[in-house]
């Protein structure tokens, strides 16, 4: 368990390489004692800071929502990350690389929420009755630790290594599409480079979503009407370089598209 002064540190030196596109050294080769609500905290320093500066918090992301990714980090459940509106990027928008250290995209499908989602006991049943539309979504990932060397409390304090996302114009009702067998394919310039399906999430992204509700809920954040939720990718995230241009298809969901300049 790290103090408050350290925490406060940590937090500013993240935002200081995300704002300078300097890398640092990961938190947790300096600072060993560093726990999972260390972490957390050092995430949400940050996010009230942008805040008060006059973003606004607009959903939440999942991370290491896979059993691989979970595995590889040694950990046993997910974690998760905050969407402001300032991180938003757009179809019809390339997004400048330089804005970012070392960009990746994820393929992923969105959840809309119409109403808000219990917190402590929240079951998938809560988040289906709750979600107004299912969106084709890529997320923006990045880090500001050198060289994606991360550990788990490294992505959690840098905000689960969330830098952005944009979401497709479809939108389909829980009531008309199986969430669990919706079959995605990304291709980058033109050529596949990868196909997955959403039950790549958890089995089921509706569980990653309810154990999101949950999660928060002990750091006293709820999910609420007008959220969007991205619970996690059906694909391995890959590397965005200056020209790449990416689309996700999704089987009855529509597709997305992102590119880079």
């Amino acid at each position: 368990m790290l103090t408050v002064q350290v925490r406060d540190e940590l937090a500013a030196d993240l935002a200081q390489a995300e704002r300078s596109r300097i890398p640092i050294d990961p938190l947790t080769t300096g600072n060993p004692d560093i726990d999972v609500v260390d972490a957390y905290e050092i995430q949400l320093i940050n996010i009230r800071q942008r805040v008060a500066e006059g973003a606004t918090v607009i959903g939440h992301k999942v991370g290491l929502s896979s059993k691989a990714m979970q595995e590889m980090m040694g950990v046993d459940e997910p974690d998760y990350g905050h969407l402001l509106d300032e991180m938003a990027v757009f179809e019809d928008k390339p997004v400048p690389s330089g804005r970012y250290l070392y960009p990746r995209v994820e393929v992923e499908v969105g959840f809309i929420l119409a109403d808000d989602l219990p917190g402590e006991g929240c079951t998938e049943d809560d988040v289906l009755a709750a979600t107004a539309a299912f969106a084709p979504a890529i997320e923006l990932i990045d880090t500001r630790i050198k060289d994606w060397k991360i550990k788990l409390c490294d992505t959690i304090a840098d905000n689960a290594s969330s830098a952005g996302w944009v979401l497709g114009a479809a939108r389909v009702s829980p009531k008309d599409i199986d969430i669990c067998n919706i079959d995605a394919v990304l291709t980058r310039n033109g050529e596949v480079v990868a196909k997955g399906r959403s039950d790549a999430v958890l089995g089921n992204p509706v569980t990653a979503v309810a154990w999101l509700a949950r999660k928060v809920d002990s750091f006293g954040v709820r999910l609420k009407a007008g959220d969007i939720v991205l619970p996690g990718s059906c694909t391995k995230a890959f590397d965005a370089t200056p020209g790449d241009d990416f689309v996700a298809d999704f089987d009855g969901l529509g597709s997305v598209h992102l590119s880079f300049e």
